[in-house]
């Protein structure tokens, strides 16, 4: 069942509010699940109750993404607002330092929480920040393209299109390796939480300088990546390698870009080894 967490946070004009959408569910450790730009919290619906077999699972909406409403007037989407407010949101939850898990957006989140010790393991699913200028630009002019479709086509030819395995491809195909496998139901959810991200242009915006250079050396790291991957391209994944020496590198074998329905048992279980 949905819920909606409410905590303050500070700001150059005073402490203001926000409020975050949430789904908690599962015994065990406290396990956080942050999605990409332009997703929502039920990306991770497929692994969801693999881990939710040995983890309390804390899987949110970012702000500005599903049903979180857009951050305070005048609070950026970059980095720096950002990852506070992720821990400020963890100790309103009770869940004080949790395991987390995150993909692309959600991945680049997740390190820096581990950087600043916020939480026990991380586990990063083609995290954002490993690339070059031109990878980048190519990332971002994808990402607003499907951004760009999302918002023209009316929600009935989304609807019909969902129906058939081939308009699930064209869809959604640029992310999943196995796009066949979204449920229809799923497919329209997601692309009306694409059109519907009120925290999209500003955190693109807030990401053209974004490289991730931060130690993390105290938690348990594991950088996982897509052999099909078409938005971060799997090299990035040795860069990050390069970048965080103790972190183990490990393939999805043909898994896209959002893995988790790709292949749930394996992203699982990789989020399940990180956080033992």
């Amino acid at each position: 069942m949905t819920a909606q967490v409410s905590f303050t946070i500070d700001t150059p004009t005073g402490q203001k509010p926000v409020h975050v959408a949430y789904e908690r569910t599962g015994s065990g450790a406290p396990l956080l699940l942050l999605h990409g730009i332009g997703h929502h919290r039920q990306a991770w619906d497929p692994v969801v109750h693999i881990l939710a077999a040995e983890r309390e699972v804390i899987a949110v909406d970012l702000p500005g993404f599903g049903a979180s409403p857009a951050l305070p007037d005048g609070v950026p989407y970059d980095l720096a607002s950002v990852v506070p407010l992720l821990g400020a949101m963890c100790e309103a939850l009770g869940a004080g330092r949790p395991h987390v898990a995150g993909n692309s957006l959600g991945g680049l989140l997740a390190l820096e929480l581990g950087s600043r010790k916020l939480v026990r393991s991380v586990t990063a699913l083609s995290p954002a920040g490993f690339w070059t200028p031109g990878e980048r630009r190519y990332a971002f002019s994808t990402l607003t393209a499907m951004r760009h479709g999302a918002r023209l086509l009316p929600p009935p030819v989304v609807e019909r299109m969902s129906r058939s395995a081939a308009g699930r491809a064209a869809l959604t195909g640029t992310i999943y390796a196995r796009p066949g496998r979204r449920s229809p139901e799923a497919v329209v959810a997601e692309t009306r939480a694409l059109r519907g991200a009120t925290g999209f242009g500003e955190t693109l915006a807030a990401g053209r300088d974004v490289l991730f250079t931060s130690e993390v050396s105290a938690v348990p790291v594991t950088v996982a990546w897509g052999t099909k991957d078409r938005i971060l391209l799997r090299r990035q994944g040795i860069r990050a390698k390069h970048t965080i020496p103790g972190a183990r590198l490990v393939r999805l074998p043909g898994c896209g870009h959002v893995p988790m329905s790709d292949d749930p048992a394996l992203v699982a279980r990789v989020i399940l080894d990180t956080s033992r």
